[in-house]
């Protein structure tokens, strides 16, 4: 009776699983009444307690023979540019001489062509309190990408006429990526004329600042330095203040032109620009300049003031 019972339960509860499993071989389900095996215990792991951190790494790592992933390497300088090809098709189809003339062209202006431009960095007038004034520092090239002929100019003066003026002709050779050397001549017209064998450079330095520098060598055997550099802080895409800085430098007192030996002299500038169009921006700001040591003396005997401060409203321009 008891056998027939649990026979009866077993039928009822199997009717839905074999329903479920219909088609599939239920020979190796276990059997329920008999008593099963205990599981045969796992291998042991050959690798338990080792440090597997730097598996990735090696299995990742390229075989030989094989080349390695990632990015393609960067441009080798010193490797030669490859021969232009000479098997042009549209010779096949058109003049070869006229097609010689469109390739010229065509070189001449991607990367060979010959520019130039006019700039008046500063083109000012200056309000102060020992008599208004006017200063002016601008400059011309004409070249391409290497090479280029560079005309500057620099002077200040008053309602005498001018006080201080210069004009360079120079040769500017690129020799990096932001740095012109250009070497020349510089002619003075005031306070006298000298003429001076000039060294200089121009570079553009991290950050957007543009600096210069120089050395001059006079017909008298005088020795001047000068340092410059000035910086654009974009506040809109239109107004653009601008600080600048200028040093002038002697190696020996100069009786002649009023200029001592060292640090003669110096001035700080901030301006307020808006470029009405990127080639046409007026502009105010303010200036402070001052003489030292001994230039600073020469001022005081000749009844010149030491230091002035001046606010000026000018253009910048080129073209």
């Amino acid at each position: 009776m008891r056998a027939s019972l649990i026979a009866l339960l077993t039928a009822i509860w199997a009717g839905p699983a074999l329903a479920q499993h219909a088609g599939h071989d239920m020979n190796a389900m276990p059997d329920p009444a008999k008593p099963q095996a205990e599981p045969a215990p796992a291998a042991a792991d050959p690798h338990a307690g080792h440090d597997m951190s730097g598996m990735a790494e090696s299995s990742a790592a390229p075989q030989d023979g094989e080349v390695e992933a990632g990015p393609p390497p960067l441009p080798d300088h010193e490797t030669p540019a490859p021969a232009p090809p000479i098997d042009h098709l549209a010779d096949k189809v058109f003049d070869p001489v006229a097609m010689d003339r469109a390739r010229a062209v065509l070189r001449e202006e991607h990367g060979g062509a010959q520019v130039s431009q006019l700039m008046a960095n500063l083109l000012e007038y200056r309000a102060r309190s020992g008599g208004d004034g006017y200063h002016w520092d601008g400059e011309a090239w004409f070249g391409g990408d290497l090479d280029r002929l560079v005309l500057k100019s620099e002077g200040e003066g008053d309602r005498h006429g001018v006080e201080a003026g210069e004009i360079q002709a120079l040769y500017s050779r690129a020799v990096g990526l932001y740095t012109d050397l250009q070497v020349g001549v510089r002619q003075d017209v005031d306070p006298k004329s000298r003429t001076y064998a000039t060294v200089g450079f121009e570079t553009l330095l991290p950050y957007w600042v543009e600096a210069g520098g120089a050395l001059f060598l006079s017909n008298k055997g005088d020795v001047l330095g000068r340092a410059e550099g000035a910086i654009d802080w974009r506040l809109t895409q239109r107004l653009i203040l601008q600080p600048r800085a200028e040093l002038n430098f002697a190696a020996q007192d100069i009786p002649e032109t009023a200029t001592g030996s060292g640090l003669s002299d110096g001035e700080l500038g901030l301006r307020l620009r808006y470029e009405v169009r990127r080639e046409f921006a007026p502009y105010v700001g303010v200036t402070w300049a001052r003489r030292f040591g001994r230039t600073a003396d020469y001022a005081r005997a000749q009844d010149r003031e030491v230091s002035d401060t001046s606010f000026v409203v000018g253009l910048r321009a080129w073209f």
